[in-house]
């Protein structure tokens, strides 16, 4: 069955200028995005996006795809996607050598590493007018594109954007979608995460925002950060919890078997307050972890429930 993401979308914002001023308040509509850092700080911002933006993709656009790798059959895999823009004609070659170092980022990453043989990895070919996106590398420069990316998201700098739909008709160009992700013709760090996560394609350490956007939708997996406004009632997720240390051993609850456990952050995995954008009264498995800062790694409770993914993929897709 294909599935054109395993997450709400939330990508691809509009930015003044953009849209018309006269465009009506019915064109448009706010959502809740990731924003990544270069120092891998990850917060969450309202934008607003024209409605056009985050329509289903109700037709393929044809292009040539390749397959990267091919582990099996899509009905037991996790098909990573891959579409590109700002990449003119000529620039295939680098879209290409872009598609494979994310690749390669990404399975650095536990437990990606060892379970590469859970995913397909296909790359769809798509052909920009012109080289670059827009607001690259200053506000005001306009590019054109064929998924219409952009840095200044929202007014933010490193939030990179771009047309969801469009993006969804050209990633339909492979035999089967569990997650889209969006490379950028720059070298400017940046990302957003959503159905359709965005990574600047030349640059290495954007990779990360793929990792963590894979967490979300293999995972089942809370942010870890917090900024403010939340809701303190037990989450479903399996790293974020009401429930304090001596709670989750009385109840055997969440993560309550790997408490006291060596973290590869370099702690032990315990309860720390400040997450699932709590400040306080929600707490998580880690001092540190990719769920709350670029960079670092997955905490073993979130590893299990990566793994935990893999094998869901495997045993009940049809």
């Amino acid at each position: 069955m294909r599935r054109a993401c395993l997450m709400v979308a939330l990508t691809a914002v509009l930015v003044a200028g953009l849209v018309p001023a006269t465009a009506s308040a019915a064109s448009r509509f706010t959502t809740s995005m990731e924003a990544f850092e270069p120092g891998g700080t990850i917060t969450r911002v309202d934008v607003t996006r024209p409605v056009s933006d985050r329509a289903a993709a109700t037709q393929r656009i044809a292009a040539a795809v390749t397959p990267i790798e091919t582990n099996g059959p899509s009905e037991t895999t996790f098909d990573l996607v891959f579409v590109g823009d700002g990449y003119t004609s000529s620039q295939l070659g680098t879209y290409s050598q872009h598609v494979r170092s994310s690749i390669a980022a990404l399975f650095a990453i536990e437990p990606y590493k060892s379970y590469r043989k859970q995913f397909n990895l296909w790359q769809v070919d798509v052909v920009s007018a012109q080289s670059g996106i827009t607001n690259d590398p200053t506000q005001g420069i306009r590019r054109n594109t064929a998924l219409g990316s952009y840095f200044w998201c929202g007014g933010i700098e490193r939030l990179l954007c771009v047309n969801e739909t469009k993006a969804n008709q050209y990633a339909a160009a492979a035999p089967d979608v569990d997650q889209v992700i969006m490379l950028a013709n720059t070298t400017k760090y940046g990302g957003a995460g959503g159905g359709v996560a965005t990574s600047s394609g030349g640059n290495i350490q954007a990779s990360q925002i793929v990792a963590h956007e894979l967490g979300h939708s293999i995972g089942g997996l809370a942010d870890e950060y917090d900024y403010g406004t939340c809701d303190t009632r037990e989450p479903r997720e399996p790293n974020a919890s009401a429930l304090t240390a001596q709670q989750m051993k009385d109840r055997q609850a969440k993560w309550y078997k790997w408490l006291g456990k060596p973290s590869p952050d370099g702690g032990t995995v315990g309860v720390f307050e400040g997450s699932r954008y709590c400040k306080t009264g929600m707490y998580r498995p880690s001092v540190n972890s990719l769920m709350r800062t670029l960079g670092q790694p997955f905490n073993p409770p979130s590893t299990e429930a990566m793994i935990a993914g893999f094998h869901r993929e495997a045993a009940h897709r049809h």
